[in-house]
């Protein structure tokens, strides 16, 4: 089972302060939906909204078609996991798993076997009898998943629950958390500040600032296709130019920097805030100057990164500007104090605006 969620004009104010600024999206049933930002920018406000502990000041909250006004967070079809997963520790793993099924009477029998079921479903079939303090940090974070499926709900609520664990485990659950919301098409409303993780696990991501929607779409409409300044910066790596639009046509525009005059994609509503971003990995470093959009520059640094190499040049501006190969071995690395022009085509850079002044309606 699984359900939508509608949120049309929510705000969420603490006395002065407005967290929540004006927020209207819709989530289908079955979705893993992410809300990313930086710490304050109201993500997890929302979720508690969804949750029922924390109610609106303006607007309206419905799942599965049914308004959420005045019913409590146990009358509501979710389940939420905290960051700390809050497991009992003098329970076993499997009185974890039913301890919501007990609140509700079932009896022990058939507790047991529905806790085996879903440590099955989280791949722990063996860790019943176990004790919470022989688990793993990713185990752990799978007995929280089973806890919170127990009680079947309709929406899956995930409040960075992956932020404590460290790299390799971290990549390994986004892909766990991936497959059993697959397997058991639960909504999930995922919330973090993780770029990677939200564009690794989302079918649709929502990057919010300040309390507003800044952009809604699919992980790669994101990546490649911000919606402003904020979202370019904050998802991902960019070359920033400061400078002024000289003109443009309906789709692309001509920026004015000190270190040059480029071709680029125009967002929506450019204003004086505008700047040129382009990312590094659409930045090539050639021996003769291009067409369009190059500026001569020196190698000033060159960084092993693993699966790629970042090499860091100057302008005669003094503007840095970073570009990035694969490390495969089909291209060359120049030395530091290389003499190069650094090129990138009009379609892979975009004018934008900093952030948009009211949060997106996303249908």
């Amino acid at each position: 089972m699984s359900a939508s969620i509608e949120l049309r004009n929510v705000c969420a104010d603490f006395g002065s302060f407005r967290a929540v600024d004006n927020v209207s999206l819709s989530i289908e049933p079955g979705e893993f939906f992410s809300f990313l930002g930086p710490s304050g920018c109201g993500k997890t406000t929302i979720l508690r909204m969804v949750s029922g502990f924390i109610q609106p000041t303006a607007g309206t909250i419905a799942i599965g078609g049914r308004d959420m006004r005045n019913q409590r967070p146990n009358q509501r079809p979710t389940a939420l996991i905290f960051q700390n997963l809050a497991l009992f520790p003098l329970m076993p793993v499997w009185e974890n798993i039913a301890f919501g099924l007990e609140a509700r009477g079932v009896d022990k029998k058939t507790r047991r076997k529905r806790a085996e079921e879903l440590l099955a479903l989280v791949d722990l079939p063996n860790a019943a009898d176990k004790a919470v303090s022989q688990l793993s940090g990713g185990q752990k974070q799978r007995v929280a998943i089973a806890r919170a499926l127990a009680v079947e709900p309709a929406v899956m609520l995930l409040d960075e629950p992956l932020s404590a664990l460290d790299l390799k485990l971290r990549q390994h659950m986004r892909a766990e958390l991936r497959a059993i919301q697959k397997r058991t098409n639960v909504t999930f409303i995922y919330i973090t500040h993780d770029q990677g993780e939200a564009l690794a696990m989302s079918d649709r991501v929502a990057v919010m600032s300040h309390g507003k929607l800044q952009q809604v779409a699919a992980p790669r409409e994101i990546y490649n296709k911000p919606a402003n300044g904020f979202v370019a910066a904050f998802v991902g790596e960019s070359n920033i130019f400061r400078g002024s639009l000289a003109g443009g046509a309906e789709e692309f525009g001509e920026f004015k920097t000190e270190s040059g005059v480029f071709k680029a994609r125009l967002g929506r509503d450019v204003d004086a805030t505008a700047k040129l971003y382009v990312r590094p990995e659409n930045v090539r470093l050639e021996a003769k100057a291009g067409s369009q959009n190059t500026v001569p520059v020196e190698v000033t640094d060159i960084a092993f990164e693993g699966n790629f190499i970042s090499i860091q040049t100057i302008d005669a501006a003094g503007r840095t500007i970073v570009s990035e190969t694969r490390n495969d071995g089909a291209g060359t690395v120049p030395d530091r104090g290389a003499k190069l022009f650094a090129t990138f085509d009009p379609d892979k850079a975009f004018i934008l605006a900093d952030e948009v002044a009211a949060s997106v309606v996303a249908a």
